[in-house]
């Protein structure tokens, strides 16, 4: 081992030729764990295309969709958005409520502000799920209230269309 290599304290260490490696030390429990949600493989899928549109769909599903289903897709999407937005725009108010009762409870302001809880569907609510404390399941149940998803998803756990079909013979 030359001078040069053997000031590594890494994990691999070059031992030679670039494709020569040799690890130090061996742990076996040394992973990497990601994280999981509870929902299954096809009700993220659902969750995405509803989310993202036909921007959630691989080129090959893209080229392979009929053009009825990219439109009732990008229905759905479009529905999805405006789900979305509601329930930003309601986050927003509860916050600002929350801000208005702490800094001034006796303001005449703050009891029209907290008796106003109306959304409005033309203004577009840029700030991010993240930001105003919405998660994944929040988001799922507002769409399933608002019928943008189906009643029984929490039940869903494979795709029913890629089932194997009975083939019946025709005499």
């Amino acid at each position: 081992m030359t001078k040069q290599n053997s000031n590594r304290n890494g994990k691999y260490q070059f031992v030679g030729k670039l494709s020569d490696f040799q690890k130090l030390e061996a742990n076996p429990n040394s992973f990497v764990k990601y994280e999981q949600d509870k929902y299954t493989a096809y009700q993220n899928y659902l969750y995405k295309r509803v989310l993202h549109g036909l921007k959630s769909l691989s080129k090959e599903e893209y080229n392979r969709t009929c053009k009825q289903k990219k439109q009732r897709i990008s229905r759905v999407y479009l529905r999805g958005q405006k789900v979305i937005n509601k329930l930003k725009q309601e986050s927003t108010n509860r916050y600002s409520n929350f801000i208005f009762e702490t800094l001034f409870p006796n303001a005449p302001l703050t009891d029209w502000l907290i008796s106003n809880t109306e959304t409005d569907d033309k203004f577009k609510n840029t700030l991010t799920f993240a930001n105003l404390g919405i998660t994944k399941d929040d988001i799922i149940t507002a769409f399933i209230q608002e019928g943008v998803l189906r009643q029984d998803f929490m039940d869903i756990t494979t795709n029913p269309n890629k089932l194997p079909r009975l083939k019946y013979q025709s005499k």
